[in-house]
């Protein structure tokens, strides 16, 4: 399993720290994922078939880029 923080610029709140979970939560693998809309951040946990960058390209077609 493996796990990783990205750091979203994008997030302003709450509501955008659960469009993320939604749409994370569809990919095949995805295990947790734990936002702070403090800090800007998303703590993903998953395991294959899920890839992190399958992550990071769906942050970005949603319009939450990871750097």
């Amino acid at each position: 399993m493996e796990k990783e923080t990205f750091t979203i610029p994008n997030i302003s709140c709450g509501h955008c720290v659960m469009a993320i979970k939604n749409e994370l939560g569809e990919i095949d693998g995805i295990q947790g994922v734990e936002g702070n809309a403090d800090g800007k951040t998303v703590t993903v946990t998953w395991e294959a078939p899920a890839t992190e960058e399958k992550i990071r390209s769906t942050l970005a077609d949603i319009n939450y880029p990871a750097q």
